[in-house]
Order: C-alpha cells, then structure tokens, then sequence
C-alpha cells in the first residue's frame, strides 16, 4: 500500500496535477461562486507559467545536481552500484531494451567499469507490475552492458527493489555477502542528494559517482545569450515543467524518506 500511495498522491501535488485539480474546482464554483472560480483559473494558470520556466526550472534542479558535483580524479572502489530508473523493456515494437532520458546511468556505469574503477558492476533495480511491467530493470541494464563489452562474470543483479531504500537495503546485504566495503554510486545528478543519504544511512561507504546532468554552467548564459533566447525562455516549455517535477519529486522524497526513518 505505502508503495501504491507513494506513487499516487505526488501526483496530485506536482504542478501539473495540482493545476487540473484547481481548474476542477473552479468548474464547480463557475457558476454560484465565480470569484473563487477566478482565484483558482489565476492560481491554477501562475503556478503552471512559473514551473514550466525554463530558467526557474534549472534554477530549481540546480539546487539538486550541483551538491554532487564529478571528482577531479575519481578514486577506485570494490564495486560499482548503478540504480534503476533509466531503461524501457524490450515490449513490441521495440526490438530490444531501450534506453529513457536517464540512460546515462549505465553508461557511465559501464564506463566507470572499463577505466578500471573497479572489477564489480551491481545493477539495482526491479519494475512494478501494476506501473512498468516487464522482467526485471536490473536484467535490462545488463543486457547493455554485456552488449558494450562487460563479461558476465563482473555483473550482479539485484532486481527486487522498487525504491531507493530497497536498492540500498539489498546491495547492502550483497556487499556483506561477498565482504565488500566502498562502492562508487551512479545514479541521475538530481537524485544523487537523496540516494547519497539512504546508503549512508545504511552504514555503505559510498562514493558519488553522479551522471545525466541538466544544468550546466552554460544553461544560464544560453537563457539570456540573445533576446530572441530570453523571449523564448520566457514561454512555458514541456521540458522545464517535467525537470521542475522531477526535482519537487526529491524533495518529497526527502521528506517521506525522514518521516518513514531512511535517511
């Protein structure tokens, strides 16, 4: 049930939700009570302009992506951990395993892995029935890496986790298993915070290894780099609305995560 209720009442906070609620509303009270339609037209549109602006959006994930910021020099570890999140299963018509806009993740988890960062790549990551479906992310995620060279041998999947917590609390008992200590954690720049905090909290000597970053040092000079930019960073955009969820995602996260006593 936590699991069902964790994915469901976000939703109806997230500006998108929250905008269609507040336009429901205001069809109720058009009629008998059309000042307070007017108040929640005007709230329900100055919250979606605000939270689809591109530069309050990267100022917002910035806030996230920018605590963990690359190492000039990574060091080495005894395993690589990659989180799940970021791969479609092979379901028609897609012809094989497809990476989504976190793709990233294994790629530089598999990259970290050639540059000899370390000998051990463990995928963590199930799917949910009712909400993905499929075999589990982890199998996925290792179908590409075998696929860019990575022999079967040097991968562990753990593919029973449906959240961050459980990636934490399951390759925590793989690492005890096989008397392993310091990892390097790849995860999205944006989640990292959250996830750096639950392995923590699980006593895991984790090394942040974050990757599928948004913003960069020059998302800010392109908003304003000419007026024809700065007038269309002004307009709403699809994009910054779903960063800017995403990044109200984490700090839910954050709280849920502190009240249930995982970070």
């Amino acid at each position: 049930m936590f699991l069902f209720l964790s994915k469901l009442l976000p939703l109806l906070v997230y500006p998108l939700g929250l905008t269609c609620i507040l336009l429901s509303l205001s069809l109720v009270w058009l009629w008998k009570k059309p000042r307070r339609a007017a108040a929640a037209i005007a709230t329900a549109l100055i919250l979606l302009i605000i939270s689809s602006n591109p530069w309050v959006s990267a100022q917002a994930v910035r806030t996230l992506e920018w605590q963990y910021l690359p190492l000039a020099k990574l060091p080495t570890a005894e395993a690589i951990v990659v989180l799940g999140g970021s791969i479609y299963p092979a379901m028609p018509p897609r012809p094989w395993v497809e990476v989504a806009d976190a793709g990233d993740r294994v790629l530089y988890g598999v990259r970290l892995y050639q540059t000899q960062k370390a000998p051990l790549i463990i995928f963590s990551g199930g799917r949910i029935n009712w909400k993905d479906g499929g075999p589990p992310e982890a199998e996925d995620m290792a179908k590409i890496a075998t696929a860019m060279g990575v022999p079967a041998n040097a991968i562990i999947n753990e593919g029973t986790s449906l959240n961050t917590y459980q990636n934490a609390v399951n390759v925590k008992e793989i690492l005890q298993r096989r008397q392993l200590k310091k990892i390097l954690l790849v995860t999205s720049a944006i989640h990292m915070p959250r996830s750096m905090a639950i392995f923590k909290k699980q006593g895991i000597d984790a090394i942040p290894a974050p990757t599928d970053y948004w913003v960069t040092e020059r998302t800010f000079e392109e908003i304003n780099s000419s007026p024809q930019a700065s007038l269309l960073n002004a307009l709403p955009d699809t994009e910054s609305l779903h960063y800017f969820t995403r990044t109200l995602k984490e700090y839910i996260g954050f709280g849920v995560y502190r009240f249930k006593g995982w970070l």
